[in-house]
Order: structure tokens, then C-alpha cells, then sequence
């Protein structure tokens, strides 16, 4: 989500390029509206946006799905002291722009990346301590 098409656009490019699907949205009413219509497994939301920014909209995507991973975004000075904020508020990841492509895509990788489950890697531990003896 982000109001300037430029960025929107380049964002896209980058993302499909390492072969991402991507819904655009302008404002963060129009990212609501399109992830109710079709989901997706991550937002990027910029700051400042007409309608409804972006801390605004972190808090309403976390209201309703708590576990959504959500990069925050922004270039503006003011910007940067609110990326702390969209942190508090619930972002996984920030990043200031202008950012590198490879740091778009690092903080995607590690957002998406499957998640081990505890129980399992306990299993896995106490196998792994077990003896042959069963000691």
C-alpha cells in the first residue's frame, strides 16, 4: 500500500521479478478492501497516505488478524521516528526508504519463511538426546 504509483509500480516490478504475486492498493481503505477480496500472505505499508495512513492501517490489519506480518514503510523524515512506532504497533519488519531491492526482498524471505513448530523441534531435541539404551 502506497499512495505514490511510482513506488507502487516499482515495488511491483521488484517483487514479481523474484517471482512474487502482488496486489496494489493506493491507500490503506483500498488495502483493506482488496485483502478482504483477496488474500495475501503480507502487506507493505507506507506511512503516509490519504484516507487512511499507515499506523492507522497497521492497527486495523492487527485488530483483525494478529498474526499477519506487515513491513512498514516510509521516506519521510517524520517518518523514521514512526517506523519505532508502526514497530509497537505491530509490524514484523520496517524499512526506510529509499531501501535496496535485495532488502525488500531479505525481509520478505524471512517474514514468509516457515515457521517451526515448538512441539517439533522439542520431539526432535529429546530424540536426539535419547540413547541407544534408551538412556
Amino acid at each position: 500500500m502506497d499512495d505514490e504509483a511510482d513506488t507502487r509500480m516499482l515495488i511491483e516490478e521488484i517483487l514479481e521479478s523474484a517471482g512474487h504475486e502482488v496486489v496494489l492498493a493506493a491507500d490503506g481503505l483500498e488495502g483493506m478492501r482488496q485483502y478482504h477480496s483477496t488474500p495475501v500472505d503480507l502487506a507493505l505499508v507506507d506511512l503516509f497516505m490519504p484516507n487512511r495512513e499507515g499506523l492507522e492501517t497497521i492497527k486495523a490489519i492487527k485488530q483483525q488478524f494478529p498474526d499477519f506480518p506487515i513491513i512498514a514503510m516510509s521516506g519521510d523524515s517524520l517518518g523514521v521516528t514512526l517506523l519505532s512506532v508502526a514497530r509497537r504497533l505491530g509490524a514484523a519488519a520496517v524499512l526506510q526508504k529509499p531501501f535496496l531491492p535485495e532488502e525488500l526482498l531479505e525481509a520478505i524471505k524471512h517474514l514468509l519463511r516457515p515457521k517451526r513448530r515448538r512441539t517439533a523441534k522439542k520431539r526432535r531435541t529429546s530424540l536426539s538426546e535419547a540413547t541407544p539404551d534408551g538412556r
